[in-house]
């Protein structure tokens, strides 16, 4: 008789969409091993006050130049008393409605990528004493609201990271791992084929634009900007329904502009560029995978700001979100930008960082004594 399937819940939280796409690429990990899975949304379980007036605050926080840097890096990364307060208040609003889920459907793993979902999770970890929790957090140095007592195992996509952790808590046990992705970048269209089905002349020099599902910046200026240069632009919008009516008014007078909205089309679109142009995110790990080099907008405070000097290492561009800026900066990449192989097959990073991610996760799971080769 077989052993019955695990089941995991990953505790996600939608500021963006970014901890929504990792949670979903953990989820698909874990399905192909068998494992049964749900995903909660941290922000949801704030309440219908709690979650949009968190939501409200970030975004206020983001558009006033200078708070959030001093918000991150004075509060949440040092762990000083206001990051703290906040974090214990949201937790207290959290904890019930988690602690009801997971009384009615009990799991084997819980994986955090919110800081509010590993916090919450972390204070009910005695009444789940079976229940491994493990905190995913792709930023390159994770703050001191993603670090709890209680927590099994932390996965981070850097060495940068791990010592982070490890700041708060010199003992954590912290896995480097490869950044997933969702398995369509893994097997993305050859870019003639992506062009052939999104109308981009095959020899053109062409951009993928994008900044985030709330789509942050001046992206409408800077594609229309880029059109007029001579590239094919590729432009989303993501949520964001202003912006997408301006790229659409823009498109009208600039035939090279091709406008999306919230697409689940990114790996196409990706491989139809040459090059991508985007913010400091998730999204660099995509376009890695599907072998595409970046341009990036210094735009995202805080965190994005760790996380843009990390992608610089990584071999990324950097240009400021002024569109004049962004339009220099992308020519000037475009022309250092090789062609993309046209073989068969997914490209080869495609391969070998699926195998290195899928590797490290057997891994993890083999150590909590949740691999299932072992049971």
């Amino acid at each position: 008789m077989s052993a019955p399937s695990r089941q995991a819940l990953l505790l996600s939280g939608s500021l963006g969409m970014g901890h929504d796409v990792l949670a979903q690429a953990c989820a698909d990990s874990l399905a192909g091993r068998g494992w049964r899975t749900e995903t909660l949304d941290a922000m949801r379980l704030l309440g219908a006050r709690g979650g949009p007036a968190g939501e409200a605050v970030f975004r206020s926080m983001l558009a006033v130049p200078g708070v959030y840097d001093a918000v991150h890096f004075a509060a949440l990364r040092t762990g000083a008393w206001p990051a703290l307060l906040a974090d214990a208040a949201a937790r207290r609003q959290v904890v019930p409605r988690l602690r009801a889920h997971l009384d009615a459907s009990p799991a084997d793993l819980v994986i955090s990528v919110f800081a509010t979902g590993a916090s919450a999770a972390s204070a009910l970890a005695g009444r789940y004493p079976a229940q491994a929790h493990v905190v995913f957090c792709t930023d390159v140095t994770p703050h001191r609201l993603w670090v709890h007592p209680n927590v099994d195992a932390y996965l981070v996509t850097s060495a940068a990271a791990e010592a982070a952790v490890q700041r708060f808590q010199p003992t954590a046990r912290v896995a480097v791992v490869p950044m997933p992705v969702r398995p369509a970048f893994y097997a993305p269209p050859s870019q003639g084929q992506a062009r052939a089905r999104l109308g981009v002349p095959g020899t053109a020099r062409c951009v993928l634009l994008m900044s985030g599902v709330w789509g942050l910046g001046p992206v409408a200026k800077a594609a229309a900007g880029l059109a007029a240069a001579g590239l094919e632009v590729l432009a989303v919008a993501g949520r964001n329904e202003r912006l997408e009516g301006r790229l659409r008014a823009a498109a009208r007078q600039q035939p090279r502009l091709h406008v999306f909205g919230f697409t689940d089309r990114i790996p196409e679109l990706m491989a139809a560029a040459d090059l991508v142009i985007t913010s400091s995110g998730d999204t660099c790990s995509e376009a890695r995978v599907v072998g595409r080099p970046l341009l990036l907008l210094d735009l995202v405070p805080g965190h994005g700001r760790d996380n843009l000097q990390h992608e610089l290492e990584l071999g990324a561009w950097v240009t400021s979100a002024r569109p004049a800026a962004v339009v220099r900066n992308a020519l000037a990449a475009a022309d250092r930008v090789k062609p993309a192989a046209e073989g068969l097959g997914p490209p080869p990073a495609a391969a070998q960082h699926r195998a290195a991610w899928e590797s490290s996760f057997s891994t993890l799971l083999a150590a909590l004594g949740l691999d299932d080769r072992f049971r």
